[in-house]
């Protein structure tokens, strides 16, 4: 066991799976393993990284279990639920560029032992997001269903097969949950450190995703319906970028952020304008 692995048991393992989805991410990997050496079993899901993603996250003691997605249903966040290898039936699901608060970790430490009392099915964790080299501190919270009841939890399969954008990873809904769904107050840190090209690149890609939803009203109600409420609300509200930016940077406070707090205001309003945009492209194209 690694000096910087060790480090981080004080206190005993905490019982929980720990799933981290990557695809090419050598840079952040081995920070986001070591945050959560505190529990016991760590699993890196990779979809056929051509870096160094899992040279590192062997050598920092993670197990590493290959994804292809073959073109259906499951696709990754459930295929790894079930497929996987997890020894726990609790699971605390992660993208590569995120890890757990300090905070969250002494929260999720002390509501181990409760976990099996079947109270709940899931908890929801707000993120603090990176953005332009700086953690967000006010503005958009984006809310994420991270820990999992395996056995009570699902992502569910949409009629999203065919859409562009958004392939072999579940798109912007929630999994969901038989029996309560909980809040936890410590946060996952979304430690984005790829140049800020790279987020316009993925939302580039999301955004084909959602203006092909928004062509097939059915669909877009079921997906809707399987959001955050946040995310239902925004979704149905007219003059999306606008009404964004004036909730995200002033109603929510997005200015105390600085100039970063203002860019990602801009940049999530533009990602909505995006959408619509190509929206209207899809239907003039019929």
């Amino acid at each position: 066991m690694s000096q910087t692995r060790a480090g981080f048991t004080k206190g005993g393992p905490i019982p929980i799976t720990v799933m981290i989805l990557s695809k090419n991410e050598e840079a952040g990997i081995a920070n986001t393993i070591d945050r959560v050496a505190m529990f016991e079993q760590v699993v890196v899901i990779d979809s056929h990284s051509t870096d160094r993603t899992v040279e590192i996250s062997k050598a920092h003691h993670a197990e590493v279990v290959s994804f292809a997605w073959d073109g259906k249903y499951p696709k990754k966040k459930q295929w790894s639920l079930q497929h996987a290898g997890a020894r726990h039936r609790w699971v605390l699901l992660l993208d590569a560029d995120e890890y757990p608060s300090d905070q969250l970790i002494q929260e999720m430490r002390d509501l181990a032992p409760r976990l099996g009392d079947e109270r709940h099915a899931a908890f929801n964790i707000l993120l603090s997001y990176r953005f332009s080299g700086k953690f967000l501190n006010h503005g958009h919270r984006v809310t994420k269903r991270s820990l999992l009841d395996i056995q009570r939890t699902r992502f569910p399969v949409v009629d999203d097969l065919l859409a562009p954008g958004i392939r072999e990873v579940e798109g912007h809904y929630q999994p969901e949950a038989d029996g309560q769904v909980g809040q936890l107050n410590g946060r996952l840190m979304h430690d984005d450190k790829d140049p800020v090209a790279s987020w316009f690149d993925r939302h580039n890609k999301y955004s084909d995703w959602e203006a092909h939803l928004r062509m097939n009203a059915d669909l877009r109600r079921d997906i809707a319906s399987k959001r955050s409420p946040k995310g239902a609300f925004f979704d149905r509200v007219p003059f999306k970028p606008v009404v964004f930016f004036g909730y995200s940077y002033i109603l929510r406070q997005g200015f105390l952020d600085g100039r970063a707090g203002f860019d990602y205001a801009i940049a999530l309003s533009m990602y909505y304008w995006q959408i619509g945009v190509k929206k209207r492209e899809l239907r003039r194209a019929g």
